[in-house]
């Protein structure tokens, strides 16, 4: 079954939309989109440190993007405004990793792969990489979940049940960084806040709990993989936008539903 590139293109996309719907309910209720946004941004380095060091391109994603994430945690509330702390982060990180890309030698690289995604290119070994990131991202997501909303609703209250902040936005951010690195295949790095953020605010008006919230984010985003890649196929158009174009439509019809609902 897994020699049918559509199959595991199919697969890649529901992988990468369980790892990203419950965590994109946090980017969301945190409002941490540009967060998103630079840390997928970083990838790109982290690809180019892999090639040069001939190490597993996962590795050195995971590896900068955490760098990323971390640095922002660290200087953010020291004088600069987030949104411009992150826009400089995150096109600084895109462009010294397009940089260092240039510098590589002996190896073929295929930018457009890595920026918008190759998910019709997805291996094997991709798909093990995919899952078992999946897998962790949800395991740690699960683990903290308690302690995640408690301290996204309110940190004092958080503080009082004993539970420190600042802990549960380390695990955020692990989480955030194993995510970025395994869709960097399927979607690419320009596309990645998009799966991150999309599915989950198309969820939140047909949801009423945040476990519902997460469910329904992670239904929308494997709904999203496989219609935007049988549009892909019959339009001869590129998967990564493809699905992304698929999930913006989910949105939209979703929010349709919100307006058409009697309030209260």
């Amino acid at each position: 079954m897994l020699d049918d590139f559509m199959v595991r293109a199919a697969l890649a996309g529901i992988g990468v939309a369980i790892a990203a719907a419950p965590l994109g309910c946090f980017v969301v209720w945190r409002r941490m989109a540009y967060f998103g946004d630079a840390t997928a941004h970083a990838a790109i380095l982290g690809v180019a440190l892999s090639l040069a060091f001939s190490m597993s391109i996962f590795i050195g994603a995971v590896v900068v993007a955490l760098l990323m994430a971390l640095t922002v945690n660290v200087l953010s509330g020291r004088g600069y405004a987030m949104d411009t702390l992150l826009g400089v982060l995150a096109h600084s990180a895109l462009a010294f990793g397009l940089v260092a890309v240039s510098f590589i030698s002996g190896v073929r690289i295929d930018l457009m792969a890595y920026l918008f995604g190759d998910i019709l290119a997805v291996s094997r070994g991709d798909l093990v990489v995919i899952w078992s990131g999946a897998a962790l991202v949800v395991a740690l997501i699960s683990w903290r979940w308690s302690a995640l909303l408690t301290s996204t609703m309110n940190e004092d209250l958080a503080y009082a049940s004993g539970i420190n902040p600042k802990r549960e936005q380390l695990a955020l951010t692990l989480a955030l960084a194993i995510t970025v690195a395994v869709a960097i295949k399927v979607v690419g790095v320009l596309l990645i806040a998009a799966m991150l953020i999309i599915p989950a605010a198309a969820a939140r008006p047909l949801s009423r709990t945040p476990e519902g919230m997460a469910i329904a984010a992670g239904l929308i985003g494997m709904l999203s993989a496989i219609v935007g890649l049988r549009a892909a196929y019959v339009f001869d158009t590129p998967a990564g936008p493809s699905i992304v174009c698929i999930a913006a439509t989910t949105f939209l019809a979703s929010s349709v539903i919100k307006s058409l609902r009697p309030a209260g």
